[in-house]
């Protein structure tokens, strides 16, 4: 079996919210890229002997006494380092460099020019670049043995490096779209410096992970937590693909899945893909359990502690009929992971996901999380590659608990009814316009907790209040409210206000990620 991990890059995450954007940038080069914490086990981090190795940036200053410091390890592996923002600076401040406070920060977007001659980073890009900037401190005085690579207007060392070690650092984010030429100065870091082999595709990720799924599972029987969302779903079929009729989908109707979704899940996945479904209807279950629940967390705790409480009995009904049932399989995928556990001191977690973090003590499965590595366009790649139907791999993503985390205050059918039809209304009109695949990564309608007046026929109402939020997105780790037309705004509020029952007013989000998250809650 080939280890796609071997020979990638490793990524130090020192804090910097951008570090998974360097991941996906990386492997889209066709390159294994892992992130982790700065102050990881170097054993854990050298398990496939990486190519090289990337510094994140982060919230500190390097001369801060709880500051992260460079890893003594790296600098003993002869390996290629390069360092952004905060990377940079812990990779001077550890080689005898001096970092200090800019009399000036740069904030957003710079202008570099780059010294050309002997310097791989900037191979082949034109001699001035716009970057993005985001940072107080500056390099002062490089290390021995580095020179200058680029300049900016108030940082005299915006790139440098010492090309004979294969060390390298620049004070701005190539990881993010607003530098132009990013990709291609991590493309030349990869290929150029550390000589990494591209070999992580679709294709090479699906016979990696069927061979890892079978060398796990053996003769064992699989449980798949199936949702009806690309991620399940493209983990039941790499499953499928992997261990035939041993792989049993359990999907859980929790009565929080959108308009005709509960029908749909069991049509593809029965009827269509022929996996072994069983089909368990749970939704006066889990709305008893968040009967005058509001708070967003304490939603999603109970409905995580449901979904395992709902498999444990049900696993119990399938072991009397297919004896012991040894694992658990969940479409987990990257973003969950990283916005469920910080990957290093420095960074937060947002919110937590029912799927993520384990099971308990108490519940004797091993979890088998096949796409734990994914980013989402991954996914949707590795489901393409297996044959799922356009309807499945490009369903707009559907959060774990369901309408729950839209339906802002207390859960009841009646208003999850109502949040239903006027999202399944949001999401019709954009669909005509074509809208749902190519112009928006994300749609969908959120209940809020509030009512206000209106006039409907000369009477005075009091009824509740329809957010839309509609966004865009490469990577979901950061994203940009959708400027959708107005013409198609108001043809959807209008037909909300009237179809659907109990509304009397919408409004549109135009808020971004950061400062808020794409769901309300």
């Amino acid at each position: 079996m080939t280890d796609l991990r071997q020979g990638g890059i490793a990524i130090l995450d020192f804090g910097s919210q951008y570090t998974q954007l360097i991941a996906r940038r990386v492997r889209e080069q066709g390159v294994f890229a892992e992130v982790f914490p700065c102050d990881a086990d170097a054993d854990k981090i050298n398990t496939h002997q990486p190519g090289g190795y990337i510094l994140s940036g982060g919230p500190a200053s390097i001369y801060e006494p709880d500051a992260p410091q460079l890893p003594p390890f790296l600098l003993q592996t002869g390996k290629p380092i390069f360092g952004v923002c905060y990377g940079m600076q812990a990779l001077t401040h550890a080689l005898g460099g001096v970092v200090a406070p800019a009399q000036t920060r740069e904030y957003g977007a710079v202008q570099i020019m780059h010294t050309g001659g002997d310097n791989p980073l900037f191979n082949g890009l034109q001699p001035e670049i716009n970057v993005w900037m985001s940072h107080g401190d500056r390099i002062e005085q490089p290390p021995p043995g580095f020179i200058p690579l680029a300049t900016s207007e108030n940082s005299p060392y915006a790139a440098m490096g010492d090309p004979v070690r294969g060390y390298f650092g620049v004070q701005f984010h190539p990881e993010v779209r607003h530098t132009a030429l990013g990709t291609q100065i991590l493309r030349n870091f990869i290929f150029d410096v550390c000589a990494c082999d591209s070999k992580w595709s679709p294709a090479a990720f699906i016979e990696d992970a069927v061979q890892a799924i079978r060398a796990k599972v053996g003769d064992g029987r699989v449980l798949l937590a199936l949702s009806g969302g690309v991620d399940s779903a493209v983990a039941g079929a790499l499953l499928h693909k992997a261990i035939g009729e041993r792989l049993i989908a359990v999907f859980v109707n929790t009565g929080m899945l959108r308009l005709n979704e509960a029908d749909q899940v069991v049509q593809v996945f029965r009827d269509e893909q022929h996996i072994n479904l069983m089909a368990v209807d749970a939704t006066e279950e889990f709305l008893d359990a968040l009967r005058g629940v509001t708070e967003p967390e304490q939603k999603r705790k109970i409905i995580g502690k449901k979904f395992i409480d709902t498999f444990a009995d049900q696993a119990k009904r399938l072991e009397a009929q297919y004896g012991d049932l040894k694992y658990l399989a969940q479409g987990t995928i990257y973003p969950d992971v990283i916005e469920s556990a910080a990957s290093s001191k420095k960074s937060r977690v947002i919110k937590s996901h029912h799927n993520v973090g384990g099971l308990p003590d108490d519940l004797q499965f091993e979890l088998v999380e096949p796409l734990r590595d994914l980013f989402k366009d991954e996914v949707r790649a590795v489901g393409t590659t297996l044959g799922l139907p356009d309807s499945v791999v490009w369903r707009q993503p559907f959060p774990g608990p369901g309408l729950a985390v839209r339906c802002l205050g207390e859960l009841t059918w009646d208003r999850l009814e109502t949040l239903r039809h006027a999202d399944s209304i949001f999401r019709e009109e954009l669909e005509r316009l074509g809208l749902l695949r190519t112009g928006t990564a994300q749609s969908f309608a959120v209940l809020l907790p509030v009512k206000s007046v209106g006039v409907m026929g000369d009477n005075r109402t009091y009824e509740e209040v329809i957010a839309l939020r509609s966004v865009t997105t490469d990577d979901f780790m950061t994203a940009d409210w959708a400027r959708l037309p107005y013409d198609l705004l108001a043809r959807v509020s209008n037909r909300i206000v009237n179809e659907v029952r109990g509304v009397n007013r919408v409004v549109y989000d135009v808020t971004s990620k950061p400062p808020g998250t794409i769901e309300w809650e």
